[in-house]
């Protein structure tokens, strides 16, 4: 994080004209009170941290000794953590196409890779692409679908029926918890 873009003041940057300033905080050998500036500047050199402005509006103008480079370090750690851990939660759609004439081997190959994808929390989109004079073999799609529908039991629920999407023909599977 860039101070020029949070604007928070340190040290010196606090306003000279303010002769008076409110010391909150964690420093155990400072009160907390109401001091003047150089005082509260000394204190934070005293105790090798920094004078860092939290609210500059209070009458007078609040702030804190503390560590602010640490500061921003724990803020950065706990932001990428939040980050991570939204990735987590959210679920993406996985998709595996067969077509009405996928043999045995085929299907359990991607059968392996639609329950990798259940197990890791995705949803999972099964469709039979039909193309030329496939189409005519609808029942045949529906009977892979129903197929995978049935050897996916454990592992997931059908969301949906096979339904025909133009010249696809899909269904949708969500991970069971």
């Amino acid at each position: 994080m860039n101070r020029i873009k949070d604007k928070t003041r340190l040290n010196n940057q606090i306003r000279r004209n303010t002769t008076e300033v409110r010391i909150v905080g964690d420093v155990k050998e400072v009160e907390k009170g109401i001091y003047a500036t150089d005082d509260a500047l000394k204190f934070a050199d005293e105790y090798e941290l920094d004078l860092v402005e939290i609210n500059p509006n209070g009458k007078p103008p609040v702030v804190k000794i503390m560590d602010y480079k640490k500061y921003l370090y724990d803020e950065n750690k706990k932001r990428k953590e939040q980050e991570k851990k939204q990735k987590a939660k959210t679920q993406q759609i996985k998709e595996i196409r067969f077509t009405p004439n996928t043999d045995e081997h085929d299907f359990n190959f991607k059968l392996k890779h639609a329950v990798n994808f259940l197990k890791s929390n995705n949803k999972l989109k099964a469709s039979v692409f039909f193309k030329g004079r496939e189409i005519t073999y609808k029942d045949k799609g529906k009977v892979l679908l129903l197929k995978l529908a049935e050897q996916l039991e454990e592992f997931a629920i059908a969301e949906s029926l096979p339904k025909m999407e133009g010249r696809r023909l899909s269904m949708m599977f969500k991970p069971k918890k």
